[in-house]
């Protein structure tokens, strides 16, 4: 409920003239039906739709669209729900990499030949409501809806290439995660999720060990 409005602006400005909206298609209602390809928009974890996009992946092409928060305004309203208490940009600003965040739940997805991903870097309103249900990190407030607000660029990734043109252009042929982290100016977590997916994807591959750490070496580039 939290991604309703989200969802539906997303869908309203992705779709194309001749889409279908909400089409039944093997058990599943597909968000936009687009020729032979079927796409969905996931504003929420990616492990609530694994199931249903490994399921159509058996017989159908499948774009997964996941927008991607680059700025966003928190917006306090009272416990009514209407009464404006403020309005503020939050400091954080998502980047690329944390597509990895969500790309942990389905790794195996991104080699198969018939998926791919669009990540929508976008602009939004949270909407905070001081109704003192919320986590003690928002001081009890809880989050209503996310509305989007625009839509800055977009980045459509298909297969091992793509996923290889997300690492540093002079990354060594060796390395670890301290050195993607140290590349990427990651975290030690986000390396290591980042680092699993392009495993699982045969971008990279395992080769040994470098003391405690994992030596990671660049796949060779596959012909499109």
């Amino acid at each position: 409920m939290q991604e309703k409005s989200l969802h539906a602006a997303l869908k309203r400005w992705y779709a194309q003239p001749g889409d279908m909206v909400e089409q039944p298609v093997d058990g599943y209602i597909i968000d936009l039906v687009r020729g032979d390809l079927l796409i969905e928009i996931q504003t929420g974890s990616f492990s609530a739709i694994k199931a249903k996009l490994t399921t159509l992946l058996k017989g159908h092409p499948v774009r997964l669209v996941y927008p991607l928060i680059r700025d966003k305004w928190i917006v306090r309203v009272g416990a009514d729900g209407e009464t404006m208490l403020g309005r503020r940009k939050s400091p954080k600003h998502g980047r690329t990499e944390d597509l990895f965040d969500e790309l942990v739940s389905l790794p195996e997805l991104l080699k198969h030949p018939r998926f791919e991903i669009e990540v929508l870097f976008v602009q939004v309103e949270e909407i905070w409501c001081d109704d003192g249900k919320g986590s003690w990190r928002r001081q009890r407030q809880s989050i209503r809806d996310r509305r989007l607000l625009g839509v800055l660029d977009r980045l459509l990734i298909k297969g091992a290439n793509d996923l290889r043109l997300m690492l540093p252009a002079d990354m060594p042929s060796l390395f670890t995660n301290r050195d993607l982290a140290h590349a990427l100016e990651l975290t030690a977590r986000q390396a290591q999720r980042m680092s699993y997916c392009l495993r699982k994807a045969e971008v990279i591959e395992a080769v040994g060990r470098q003391g405690r750490g994992i030596m990671y070496r660049l796949e060779s580039l596959r012909e499109p």
